[in-house]
């Protein structure tokens, strides 16, 4: 079992060298800077993405940079991801199927002083890659209609480096800085009558952002958090190209044309997060996220920016009988989401669900281990012209953890 889990950890860390990219595919990546990604890492994508209040102890939890706090002493970690995405869209009597693959994260972490530790890691935060034929759309006040071809590429990524400090063995505070950066092209045509008009743009983003976090252990089972995610501005400037044809006459009324475009707000966002261990061997997460998207006074032509609620629920279990068996110390993990989505298009809500199951398997003779989860979800609904997506996700995590200065003893 050794040789075999080492075999399936080097796959992933050569699949993962090979797809540097990220890559998305949904048709809402057509608003804002794209659809914005779920920060996986270690065990969180079974548990249905919750996990606010677990320790960084066996995995590094980035949904909490307080979890830094209880890094153990001497242990060096390394987490990297990917996933693989099967995606069904359907509107109307049509569907399309497409397969794509997800970098996820690289990310490493290690103890400063025996009661705090710090982490950096680089993730995508959204991806924008869409294509959009004809669609039929109504003029504002009036009965004409106009034809819309989109597509798109890019995104913004997440390079953020995070600290938390423990005070005694109950509280733990934690803070993080994310630099985001990235860009997206986007060219689309719109057909009024015989005219046709096309805008090829491409669009740059910068910007940091500060998150803040803390866990207190209400006793050795039981702990709560909480996470708040300030409000911040990403600048942006894009280079355009603006061009008419009318009676197969080109005009071109821009070229390359550089200048500000209009910033990207991310909003204020709350979370709160309990964990709660049953008899050693059963336990369970359950977070609650706030995204204040409203208050970031953003819209879209197609759509509006809305507050979004996010619930993630998560079960983890093990026998732990005997530690010399393997499968006795193999973890299982089930989980469940749903989110009200931070988009409404045509006053019908963007909404996500879905249910996760998986596995952590150890590295023997190691504090190592592999997650694989697969997950199944729906995003969006099948009515007023929207687009329902299915999709099945399998992710692959590898969690790398090694000890420092210490020699060993027993072997």
């Amino acid at each position: 079992m050794k040789s075999k889990i080492a075999y399936l950890s080097g796959f992933i860390l050569m699949s993962l060298t090979s797809f540097s990219q990220s890559i998305s595919s949904s048709p809402y990546s057509l608003y804002g800077v794209g659809s914005v990604y779920d920060a996986d890492f270690g065990v969180i994508p079974s548990i249905g993405s919750s996990g606010m209040a677990l320790p960084s102890d066996t995995f590094i939890n980035n949904l909490n940079p307080a979890s830094l706090g209880y890094l153990p002493q001497n242990h060096f970690m390394f987490d990297i991801g990917g996933k693989a995405i099967s995606t069904t869209y359907e509107s109307g009597s049509k569907s399309e199927s497409r397969n794509n693959f997800q970098f996820s994260h690289i990310a490493l972490a290690f103890p400063v002083t025996k009661n705090s530790g710090f982490s950096v890691s680089l993730r995508p935060y959204s991806s924008a890659a869409f294509k959009i034929s004809n669609l039929k759309l109504p003029i504002e006040n009036s009965q004409d209609f106009y034809y819309l071809t989109a597509v798109g590429s890019g995104g913004l990524n997440n390079f953020d480096f995070s600290y938390g400090y423990r005070f005694g063995k109950k509280l733990a505070v934690g803070a993080s800085a994310a630099v985001l950066f990235g860009n997206t092209t986007d060219n689309r045509s719109f057909l009024i009558m015989n005219s046709i008009t096309s805008i090829q743009k491409k669009t740059t983003y910068n910007g940091i952002r500060a998150s803040l976090g803390a866990q207190y252990k209400i006793d050795s089972t039981f702990t709560v958090a909480t996470t708040f995610k300030l409000p911040t501005q990403i600048k942006a400037t894009k280079v355009q190209t603006v061009q008419t044809i009318t009676d197969e006459v080109v005009t071109t009324v821009e070229s390359n044309v550089a200048s500000d475009a209009d910033d990207y707000y991310m909003p204020l966002e709350m979370g709160i997060g309990i964990s709660k261990r049953f008899k050693n061997n059963l336990n369970m997460t359950l977070d609650y996220e706030k995204s204040l998207w409203s208050d970031s006074n953003q819209s879209e032509l197609y759509g509006n920016f809305v507050n979004q609620d996010r619930f993630a629920l998560g079960f983890t279990y093990s026998t732990k009988k005997n530690i010399r068996k393997y499968w006795d110390r193999v973890q299982y993990a089930t989980g469940v989401n749903f989110d009200t989505g931070y988009l409404e298009v045509d006053g019908k809500r963007v909404n996500n669900a879905a249910i996760s199951v998986g596995l952590t398997l150890p590295i023997d003779n190691t504090y190592s281990a592999l997650h694989i989860s697969y997950s199944y979800g729906q995003k969006g609904r099948v009515s007023d012209n929207l687009i329902k997506e299915n999709y099945h996700k399998i992710s692959l995590n590898l969690s790398l953890d090694g000890i420092w200065f210490i020699k060993r003893k027993i072997d």
